[in-house]
C-alpha cells in the first residue's frame, strides 16, 4: 500500500478476505471457533491468524473481525503495536510528541507449521516478521477448547511464547510506552460483536473505568447481541497475572491485556516471553460465585488476587 494513501488513513471500506481457515476447534461435536491464517488481509491490517467467528454453544457470535470503526481488530489474535519498531497491531502507530500516525511500518504473522492438531486444540509456529520481511519474533502458540465446569459454558485456553529471532535486544512495546499513558493494549486482544447492555466485572471491582489497568485475577464482559453472553478472561500464570487488563466499552467492546503498560519488555537474542490464559464462554450471564467457582476448578487455575 502507497505511503500516500497510509497518510490519508486509508483502510478498506468493507472487509477484506481473510485468506484460508487453518482450521477450527470443536466442543462436543459443536464448532465454537475457526481459526484464519489472515494472509489475505491487506498490509494495513497487519495480516495475521486470528479466531473468529468465536461462538458460544449455543451459537452466539462472541467476537468481531475487521468492525468499521477498526479494521485492524481481528477476532481473537495475539498481537501487538511496537515490536522493535514495527507495527503488528495494524492502522495507525502512536508516535510521542505526534500521536497516532499512518505510517508504513506494518507487520506480519505468518503461520509456518503445526506441532500438534487435534479437534479440540492445536499448537502452531508463527513468524512475526517486520514490513521488510525480515523475521523479528517466533512464536509458539497453544489454543485449546474444552468443556467446561459451568453448565451452558466452555474454557478456551491460549498461551504464547515469544522468542527473539534477530541478532540484538528486541523491545515489545505498546502506545503507553510511547507516551499514551493507560493505552498499554498488546498481547491477547478480545474484539466483541456490536452488543448492547453491556457489563464489566472482576472479583473486586465494576466498570470499564474501574477494571481498566486493574491487575484481577479475572475480568468478565456479559453482553447482549443476538441472546446474552458472557466472556472470562482469567490470567493463567504469574507472569499473566502481573499484566493490567486492557479494558473498552465506550468506544468499542474489547477486552485484552497490557503486556507493555509502562515499560516495553526487552528481550535478549535468543530470549523468550510466555503469557498464558483461560476463557470461559458461556450462555447467559453467570454471577460471580458461579464463574469464581468454574475457574477454581478447572486444572491449574485458582482464583488468586
Amino acid at each position: 500500500m502507497a505511503l500516500k494513501a497510509l497518510h490519508q488513513g486509508h483502510v478498506p471500506e468493507a472487509p477484506s478476505p481473510a485468506g484460508g481457515v487453518l482450521t477450527t476447534l470443536t466442543v462436543g461435536g459443536t464448532v465454537v471457533a475457526t481459526c484464519w491464517d489472515g494472509a489475505g488481509l491487506p498490509d494495513v491490517l497487519a495480516p495475521r491468524p486470528f479466531l473468529h467467528p468465536v461462538t458460544t454453544l449455543a451459537g452466539t457470535p462472541v467476537t468481531d473481525a475487521q468492525p468499521e470503526d477498526h479494521r485492524w481488530h481481528l477476532g481473537v489474535s495475539v498481537t501487538l503495536q511496537d515490536v522493535g519498531g514495527a507495527n503488528v497491531w495494524g492502522g495507525r502507530t502512536y508516535l510521542r510528541e505526534q500521536g497516532y500516525t499512518w505510517r508504513p511500518d506494518h507487520g506480519r504473522q505468518r503461520h509456518t507449521g503445526w506441532a500438534a492438531r487435534a479437534p479440540g486444540g492445536f499448537r502452531e509456529n508463527l513468524d512475526w516478521q517486520g514490513p521488510d520481511g525480515r523475521t523479528l519474533l517466533i512464536e509458539e502458540r497453544v489454543v485449546q477448547a474444552t468443556p467446561a465446569p459451568l453448565t451452558g459454558a466452555w474454557t478456551l485456553q491460549l498461551s504464547t511464547t515469544l522468542r527473539n529471532a534477530t541478532d540484538a535486544p528486541l523491545e515489545l512495546g505498546s502506545p503507553a510506552t510511547n507516551g499514551r499513558s493507560g493505552a498499554g493494549y498488546g498481547g491477547l486482544f478480545w474484539r466483541f460483536p456490536p452488543v448492547t447492555d453491556v457489563r464489566v466485572w472482576s472479583p473486586d471491582a465494576e466498570g470499564e473505568d474501574a477494571v481498566h489497568g486493574s491487575r484481577a485475577a479475572w475480568v468478565a464482559f456479559a453482553a447482549r447481541g443476538p441472546a446474552p453472553f458472557t466472556v472470562v478472561l482469567a490470567a493463567a500464570d504469574a507472569a499473566t497475572r502481573d499484566d493490567p487488563w486492557f479494558v473498552r466499552v465506550g468506544d468499542y467492546p474489547g477486552l485484552g491485556s497490557q503486556l507493555a503498560a509502562e515499560h516495553p519488555v526487552r528481550l535478549a537474542p535468543g530470549a523468550a516471553t510466555t503469557r498464558a490464559f483461560r476463557a470461559l464462554v458461556a450462555d447467559g450471564t453467570p454471577d460471580t460465585a458461579a464463574i469464581g467457582d468454574a475457574l477454581a476448578a478447572a486444572p491449574g487455575q485458582g482464583e488468586r488476587r
